[in-house]
């Protein structure tokens, strides 16, 4: 005899993209036409009889062309985005305007000497391809099918990471299976709030991540991943003891049989679970294998399938317990040494080096002190650390003595032997500048030491973003830009100018009138379409001006000043240059 231990199980499938978000309203008509506010006493904005005639007004509008809540000024919110009130054409329909978003894709793999297709898009799904279809055969269906190799390797490697999440916040036992996770909720499911909370949790989460992802919690392995690829439901929580019947239902597949056996089921009319709980065992095995008589028996808890979990990698600490309690600065320095000491060996033994460091100092009072701070590449020099240590020394209030220190390496990285430069040749060495940045931010922060890069992006105010002081930056455009933008465009008032190419001869900015002597552009930039479709049409039209003070501005207009559609011709500052 032997005892069969009543588990809970549950296990995530299926890793599909989300389908895009679509535009919830389109702006309003720029030209609304005379104003309808009557003259005289008693009006203020807002006033309930205005409302209503604003309100009669608007339902009479098509539904395109009614405006979002918070263009009416029912909220208090900056100015609108000048990308971000385009509209599509009026001959484009919405599915036109989705395509760029929607394209069909398909994951393909080699099978043989065939090309199959092992994951399909919602997109590709509803035009009718699926999953084990022949590339030919899709691409001949979909002509502007987008076919991508399946790396199986990136796959695997984002179910491990999913996988080390789980044991640190849902349970301490997870694993990663060919598609999905598998997560024993033995006294855990309590934590979460019960099952149904817990699985809801974990579909929100996904969903942030990107996924969608069905979800079975029963008895055992087997039965959850049958319910959760074979039932067709997104959550399916089978009570205790009817795994059984839950998994008659489904497929002879859903038990990880081999192709072998599954053909072998359907010669002699095997076509669900429930057709092989009632047959003898000998003649079943004969048939399909023993094998599949195991799969069988795992499914309903005949034979114990434990689960081998991840284990994330061990904790880089070290702590030293003192006899006394300290409280004066050099004896926590003191100590502090001996522990960076420690903590340098360990990380050579593992071949490491620390990037973000916490000191925790536990007092005799129970309460603690803890100072964190990180390093611009990788280190593990225990003079370095305790420099940087030292920059830090006021934030520790000892109180009535601190009895025990503690000190962590929270993030590490791979540090290994580095080239030598080639100074016996005569060429002179780079100088390390890491430690000299580690101080600085020690001093004035991490917010004020960076370094700035250029992105992959034609919109100016997406075209920059910082990054860290010894992270190499991207090569800067060859076309001029001013030395500082705005951080959002502001607008101009009374510009006098000649459409659609000219720039303009005056302008007012902040109350100040200026007189422009000379003018260079348009420089063209068009709205980055795949993001949004408010900027499918969307162009902004770059001048650079100088006025009679000699003070230079980088001014656009929105629109190409012939079509409408592409902007309403309002004009905004973005920059100034010098």
């Amino acid at each position: 005899m032997f005892a069969i231990e009543r588990v809970r199980r549950v296990e995530r499938s299926s890793k599909e993209p989300l389908k895009p978000r679509l535009p919830a309203a389109l702006p309003i008509d720029d030209d609304p036409g005379a104003c309808s506010v009557p003259r005289g006493g008693g009006w203020r904005p807002g006033a309930k009889w205005a409302r209503a005639q604003v309100d009669a007004q608007i339902a009479a509008l098509p539904k395109h062309r009614r405006p979002a809540a918070r263009e009416l000024g029912r909220h208090s919110e900056a100015a609108a985005h000048p990308f971000k009130s385009q509209v599509r054409r009026a001959d484009q329909t919405f599915a036109e305007a989705i395509t760029p978003h929607c394209q069909p894709l398909v994951l393909s793999e080699p099978v043989g000497r065939t090309l199959l297709a092992v994951a399909v898009c919602p997109a590709a799904e509803a035009l009718g391809l699926s999953t084990g279809m022949a590339i030919a055969h899709a691409r001949a269906l979909v002509s502007d099918l987008d076919i991508r190799a399946h790396d199986r390797a990136a796959d695997e490697l984002s179910l491990r990471r999913l996988a080390l999440h789980a044991t640190t916040h849902w349970t301490p036992i997870a694993a990663a299976s060919s598609d999905g996770l598998l997560l024993d909720l033995t006294g855990t499911a309590h934590l979460h709030g019960g099952e149904e909370r817990f699985c809801r949790r974990v579909i929100r989460f996904l969903k942030r991540l990107g996924f969608t992802g069905r979800i079975a919690v029963a008895d055992t392995v087997g039965a959850a991943h049958a319910i959760a690829r074979y039932s067709g439901r997104a959550m399916a929580i089978v009570p205790m003891g009817q795994g059984a019947q839950a998994i008659a239902v489904l497929p002879v597949a859903a038990l990880r049989l081999e192709d072998r056996a599954i053909d072998a089921a359907k010669r002699f009319g095997l076509d669900r679970v429930g057709d092989l709980l009632g047959l003898p065992r000998a003649p079943l095995a004969r048939r399909l294998g023993r094998p599949a008589i195991e799969r069988l028996d795992q499914a309903l808890g005949r034979i114990a399938e434990p689960i081998d979990p991840v284990l994330p990698r061990d904790p880089v600490v070290v702590e030293r317990r003192l006899l006394e309690p300290i409280a004066t600065a050099e004896a926590i320095l003191q100590v502090a040494g001996d522990l960076c000491d420690d903590l340098s060996a360990m990380l050579r033994t593992r071949g490491l080096g620390a990037r973000a460091i916490r000191l925790s100092c536990l007092r005799v009072d129970g309460g603690a002190q803890h100072v964190a701070f990180g390093t611009a590449k990788a280190t593990r020099d225990p003079r370095h650390l305790l420099r940087l240590i030292s920059l830090r020394i006021d934030r520790i209030e000892p109180g009535f003595g601190i009895e025990a220190m503690r000190m962590e390496a929270l993030r590490t990285e791979t540090l290994s032997a580095a080239e030598m430069p080639a100074i016996l040749a005569g060429e002179p060495a780079t100088p390390d500048i890491a430690s000299a940045i580690d101080q600085l931010v020690g001093r004035v922060g991490s917010a004020a030491l960076f370094r700035v890069s250029a992105v992959e992006s034609d919109v100016p105010e997406r075209a920059v973003r910082q990054i860290g002081p010894l992270e190499p930056p991207l090569g800067w455009p060859i076309y001029s830009r001013p030395a500082r933008l705005l951080r959002r465009p502001e607008p101009l008032h009374r510009v006098i100018a000649l459409l659609p190419d000219a720039p303009p001869r005056r302008f007012e900015w902040r109350g100040a009138i200026h007189r422009v002597v000379a003018g260079d552009g348009p420089e063209r930039i068009h709205g980055e379409w795949w993001r949004r479709d408010g900027e499918v049409w969307a162009v902004r039209d770059y001048f650079r001006l100088e006025d009679e003070t000699g003070a230079r501005f980088w001014v656009f207009r929105r629109g190409d000043g012939v079509d409408s559609e592409t902007g309403d011709l309002s004009w905004y500052l973005h920059g100034l240059f010098g």
